[in-house]
């Protein structure tokens, strides 16, 4: 029977010495592969996948290049999906509009939530988007916003009133629009695409999300997400 903590800890240690000089090597690789190879539940490899998360955040915040980095990153999420074996696949949807899809699909993100959101949209203006971001405030989560400075005061729009109801925004202060549609849950998962939290791009305009738990696709936007934060944030 395989101790999961104890293995655990060895892949944590052989995480941490291959990170020290940002690259995973293939001998690195190799072993890495061999320790997550023997058995290891899923939930040991989960807890694996967003262990390395953490020790790129934390790096990146140290001031270390993102790019090696992600690369490492991407070299360790191969490993455990090559350990994960015949195991389910990680998540991967798509959403469209004209329509509730993305809209949906958004809401049912929030309510699954269990401990963070961030998000960075050029606007937030449809009232069933709000609700399930107040509702998820409401449960704790810590939420942070970035958004656009001039499109927050158009007319329906809700970033003021989910600052009133005490959730952190911040919004660009140059000349050009801040235009991304993003949303990272709990680390783990990114929505991403065209998608405009409004009404208007449910019901008349064609749209896209891409829903995906790619641990490396989601390390480059919660870096992204943290740099703008920096730039914006008070």
């Amino acid at each position: 029977m395989i101790d999961d903590e104890s293995a655990f800890a060895r892949v944590l240690a052989h995480l941490q010495a291959s990170l020290d000089d940002l690259v995973l090597s293939r001998r690195e690789r190799q072993l890495l592969q061999q320790m997550l190879g023997q058995g290891l539940g899923e939930e040991t490899l989960r807890r694996v996948r967003n262990t390395a998360f953490e020790l790129v955040r934390d790096r990146h915040r140290a001031g270390d290049d993102t790019m090696p980095l992600l690369n490492w990153l991407e070299r360790v999420a191969r490993s455990i999906d090559t350990a994960r074996g015949d195991r389910p696949e990680g998540r991967s949807e798509a959403w469209f509009s004209p329509g509730d899809d993305c809209r949906s699909g958004l809401i049912r993100e929030f309510s699954r939530a269990g401990d963070n959101v961030r998000i960075c949209v050029f606007t937030i203006a449809d009232d069933r988007i709000t609700e399930a971001i107040l509702a998820a405030h409401r449960r704790g989560l810590a939420i942070r916003i970035v958004t656009d400075d001039d499109k927050r005061f158009d007319a329906g729009s809700d970033i003021d009133r989910l600052q009133r109801a005490g959730i952190a925004v911040a919004t660009d202060d140059g000349p050009a629009h801040m235009h991304h549609k993003f949303a990272l849950f709990d680390d783990r998962v990114l929505v991403n695409g065209s998608f405009n939290w409004t009404r208007s791009a449910s019901h008349a305009n064609e749209e896209n999300l891409l829903l995906t738990d790619d641990a490396v696709a989601v390390a480059a936007f919660a870096t992204r997400f943290d740099e703008l934060w920096r730039r914006f944030g008070d």
